[in-house]
């Protein structure tokens, strides 16, 4: 299944101003519905497209920031793996992960 059949249900309920994504995201649909729940799409058109669209690179730019920070995530086996069973004990891990992280 692919990843752009549940954006929809993803971005539904949040207020955002700006939904950034990858090429992977490039769809009229999926756009028209950012832009009607009021926010702004930065997704790079795809090199197919016969009409382009434009997009603010810079803020595209700090989706590198976020895509790292999860692959330092997914660097801790617990968390990668999810040993834990309950919901609260991972989200007690991810809390001590980040925390790691950022004071590392």
């Amino acid at each position: 299944m692919a990843d752009i059949t549940q954006a929809p249900a993803l971005i539904e309920g949040f207020d955002a101003q700006a939904v950034i994504a990858d090429k992977g995201y490039d769809a009229d649909t999926l756009v028209a519905l950012i832009n009607t729940a009021g926010a702004t799409a930065v997704i790079p058109p795809r090199s197919n497209r016969i009409e382009k669209r434009a997009y603010d690179r810079h803020l595209y730019k700090d989706r590198n920031l976020v895509e790292r920070f999860f692959n330092r995530l997914k660097q801790f086996r617990r968390i990668a793996t999810r040993y834990e069973k309950l919901t609260r004990n991972f989200a007690s891990m991810l809390n001590l992960v980040c925390a790691y992280i950022r004071l590392a």
